[in-house]
């Protein structure tokens, strides 16, 4: 006679804890910081200025504008400029968002090195692109203000 078996069931694994808030906030943050820096990219490692198809029309405009009033010191190279400060706000606010609050200052700090490469990079590879101190000093003004919203936004009152 074979003694009986047990049955016994095969062990359990624990259910897995769903993430976190912040950390699904920060894979969120990372894919959109992915998709931030291959549009960037696309726009600063063009072989030929992105604005070249379209800087007589703007130029149209601001003349425009300067006739009806708005004030000469609004040219070309002040939108130029403004743009590369916008290109770079997004940076400041993902990568600021992305870290801790005690490290939100590294991300301007990151911006800043990322400007400095991209200009070089430019200098160095691109010879129909044009590398300027002025754009570094925009694209680090746009990633430090990103960095300065989001410290804002944490430290507001509720």
């Amino acid at each position: 006679k074979t003694p009986p078996t047990l049955r016994t069931s095969p062990p359990t694994l624990p259910a897995p804890k769903p993430a976190s808030r912040r950390v699904r906030q920060r894979r969120t943050l990372a894919v959109l910081f992915l998709l931030y820096i291959g549009v960037l990219a696309l726009v600063v490692f063009w072989p030929s200025p992105v604005d070249e198809g379209s800087a007589g029309t703007l130029k149209t405009i601001l003349r425009k504008l300067h006739s009806v009033g708005v004030p000469g010191w609004i040219n070309y190279g002040f939108v130029e400029t403004i743009a590369n400060v916008v290109m770079f706000v997004p940076f400041g606010v993902i990568g600021a968002a992305w870290l801790d609050r005690d490290r939100t200052w590294l991300a301007a700090v990151a911006g800043i090195a990322v400007s400095c490469t991209i200009e070089a990079a430019q200098a160095l590879l691109l010879p129909n692109r044009y590398a300027t101190i002025y754009d570094v000093t925009a694209n680090s003004l746009g990633a430090a203000l990103g960095c300065i919203a989001v410290y804002a936004w944490r430290s507001r009152r509720q």
